[in-house]
């Protein structure tokens, strides 16, 4: 079963006391019984009742996450980030520094349990990556468990020719790889990558004993992943093979700002409108 953990997220008590947000990655994620997913999970979540106030504001601006911005009127996460490659197959739209740069399209200096801690407290609710579980108490049976959580969308915001600041999906940087594959049906030349929309699995905390626990994304540098590695902190939905002849997808490099660039990382969670009230009461007739 899931236990329940304590992490050394940064500012911890500020978040608790000002925004009352449980910080849900504080679970540890085993495979076991699948948690239904949250409420809203495939059109995002509804708006929160109240617009931000200036407290909140000035609460969020005494966090320490580098590297990490956090737009509570925009409700989205700003990450500053460097395009690390231009050409070659990818499994990665988001890497660590020292980690996965050769098949990443960029990389983040943030820590990926700040990004995660950030997409918290707009509203966003982590899920699970993919994982296997054990079906039969000898574990010798296992079924693949999708990932699941919120719905991100993932844009680059970037200076482009004429100096001009632009907001663009992560798709538009995404070409069909001119691999030959695996043998499966994969993208035809000139497709476009399907979604620029990833799900906010949350990776996995991780540890046994005394002690802070691990954030796997932390170490491995997955911070968001066209392919399934377990960890990752937003992944596609359903499971996908990181195998060399699996990677149907590959950097544009017509369209990506030049390796060394400076850019933003721009993960907005999908919200729906909330419902409109109802009338209320008229002038000089009792509420109830």
């Amino acid at each position: 079963m899931n236990s329940q953990l304590r992490l050394s997220f940064p500012s911890a008590g500020v978040l608790a006391a000002v925004l009352l947000l449980p910080l849900s990655a504080g679970a540890e994620k085993e495979p076991g019984p699948a948690v239904p997913p949250p409420a809203g999970d495939a059109a995002g979540e509804s708006s929160p009742k109240a617009a931000p106030g200036k407290g909140l504001e000035d609460a969020l601006a005494k966090l320490d996450l580098p590297g990490v911005k956090i737009n509570i009127k925009e409700r989205c996460v700003d990450v500053e980030s460097t395009v690390c490659l231009d050409r070659g197959a990818l499994e990665l739209i988001a890497c660590t520094r020292d980690t996965k740069e050769h098949e990443s399209v960029i990389m983040i200096e943030a820590l990926p349990k700040h990004v995660h801690t950030a997409l918290l407290l707009i509203g966003a609710r982590p899920g699970n990556p993919a994982m296997r579980k054990a079906i039969n108490e000898e574990g010798t049976r296992w079924i693949d468990v999708p990932p699941r959580g919120h719905p991100v969308d993932v844009f680059l915001v970037y200076k482009n020719d004429d100096g001009k600041v632009v907001e663009r999906p992560i798709s538009d940087f995404l070409i069909p790889s001119d691999g030959e594959g695996s043998g499966a049906a994969g993208p035809e030349p000139g497709e476009k990558f399907p979604t620029h929309t990833f799900l906010f699995a949350g990776s996995i905390i991780h540890g046994e004993g005394e002690g802070p626990r691990k954030y796997l994304a932390d170490m491995s540098g997955h911070v968001i992943t066209i392919a399934t590695f377990g960890d990752e902190l937003l992944g596609l939905p359903g499971i996908h093979s990181h195998a060399n002849g699996a990677l149907m997808w590959q950097v544009d490099s017509e369209t990506i700002p030049a390796v060394g660039s400076k850019l933003t990382l721009r993960l907005r969670p999908q919200f729906r409108p909330a419902p409109p009230k109802g009338p209320g009461p008229e002038k000089g007739s009792p509420a109830g």
